[in-house]
């Protein structure tokens, strides 16, 4: 049976602007939820001091958790060779915190949709950006995991692999046992797109999924792809709630999933409204993947 991990997405701004919760209040809540692991942030604040990194895999350890994966966000699409230089040497950071906290993968992006950019040269930057982290991650056992994303918050564009068929390209032209891809189903609807039709192309390189889900506050899917399909800024008809209450199948996702033989982490990457929501999407989850893998 693949593992549940949890995300503090409600407490971002706390653990990484104003530091008013210390990661110690995280890892105790979430120790609580019936879960194995917690996914880490490369900005969370008390990152920033390497001599922590050991600390904090202590402290989630002795709770009987560990950290299996580590969030961060590289822009590899710069037209500036010596920009995606300094973007490489960071995820080769960020490896290296992967590593320290005990994890096994880490996420990856393409980089920033920059109007200048062609598809074609894109997809290129960010494939030869990749592949130059490949060796590395593999010196450390690390995978790194490319997320069908949205957006990083200090992004000016939005995710240049947005899109299903620029997604689906990168993916197809990286060839390597320690890549693969994090499925998040939600960010395909700030896409305007079916989480499920971008799930069944890449189903066979899916090694970690984030569950999350989103409602739409109004109007229809329809509207949302005519009017709001990757504009920038974040999407005003959708909101994230409750997983198994929002726009996600989840009977469809576990699936095609499971047909492909996934028994890897599924993240929550919800809860906005505090740790009673996230309870509450955790249970869903258990009960799901109980019954689409009961052995």
């Amino acid at each position: 049976m693949p593992k549940l991990a949890a995300f503090p997405k409600a407490f971002m701004h706390s653990l990484c602007k104003d530091g008013s919760m210390k990661l110690a209040t995280w890892i105790e809540l979430a120790s609580q939820l019936d879960i194995e692991g917690l996914e880490w942030y490369a900005g969370f604040l008390e990152m920033q001091d390497t001599h922590n990194w050991k600390l904090f895999r202590k402290m989630v350890e002795d709770k009987g958790k560990v950290i299996p994966m580590m969030c961060c966000s590289p822009d590899f699409t710069h037209p500036s060779k010596t920009f995606r230089q300094k973007e490489i040497d960071k995820q080769k950071y960020w490896i290296d915190m992967t590593h320290a906290l005990g994890g096994s993968y880490c996420r990856v992006l393409s980089g920033q949709r920059r109007p200048e950019l062609s598809i074609q040269e894109g997809v290129k930057l960010a494939a030869d950006s990749i592949q130059s982290c490949l060796p590395y991650a593999e010196e450390r056992n690390i995978i790194l995991i490319l997320e069908n994303h949205y957006k990083d918050d200090f992004w000016e564009y939005p995710e240049f692999a947005q899109k299903m068929d620029v997604f689906t390209q990168l993916v197809d032209s990286i060839d390597h046992p320690n890549f693969g891809v994090n499925y998040d189903p939600s960010n395909a609807f700030l896409a305007g797109e079916d989480p499920l039709e971008l799930l069944k192309k890449v189903s066979h390189r899916v090694v970690t999924m984030h569950a999350s889900d989103r409602y739409l506050k109004y109007g229809t899917i329809e509207d949302l792809r005519n009017e709001e399909d990757g504009a920038l800024g974040y999407a005003k008809r959708l909101s994230h709630g409750e997983i198994g209450k929002g726009l996600n199948d989840y009977d469809a996702i576990f699936t095609e999933l499971k047909r492909v033989g996934f028994d890897s982490w599924i993240s929550i990457e919800d809860g906005v409204e505090g740790m009673d929501q996230l309870e509450r999407s955790v249970a869903f989850l258990r009960k799901k993947m109980a019954q689409y893998w009961p052995d």
